[in-house]
């Protein structure tokens, strides 16, 4: 697997990377492991507007449902559509199969309180 440099997770188990003014967010690695065999994923519309710590997605694995929720604010710019009839890919690689890019509205502010990734596999160990 390889880790994405600069990564930032969440608390609610979100990773994102900021380039080019684009923020890509996806499931960290634990916390898929925790939900085991993915078998379904419902992203947003592009266009759609999300504010921090909001639900955007539905992910379903064998063993629960569970809510996405955006670490950062933003518009959505493009959805990973690959993971809508293949969602195992995120099993795969949790870094390689993001989820959505977003346009954010203030990812310096919004980044406030996410961690690197060693302090968050530090923390859910």
């Amino acid at each position: 697997m390889n880790i994405p440099e600069g990564i930032l997770c969440s608390k609610t188990h979100e990773w994102v990377a900021e380039e080019d003014n684009l923020a890509t967010i996806g499931l960290t690695d634990w916390a898929v492991e925790q939900l085991g065999d993915i078998v379904f994923v419902e992203l947003p519309e592009v266009g759609s507007n999300f504010s921090k710590d909001e639900a955007f997605a539905t992910i379903e694995s064998v063993k629960a449902a569970s809510e996405i929720y955006m670490p950062v604010s933003g518009e959505v710019v493009e959805v990973n559509e690959e993971l809508i009839n293949s969602p195992e890919l995120i099993n795969e690689d949790a870094f390689a199969s993001w989820l959505i890019k977003v346009k954010p509205e203030n990812f310096q502010e919004d980044s406030q309180g996410l961690m690197e990734y060693n302090d968050y596999k530090d923390e859910v160990q």
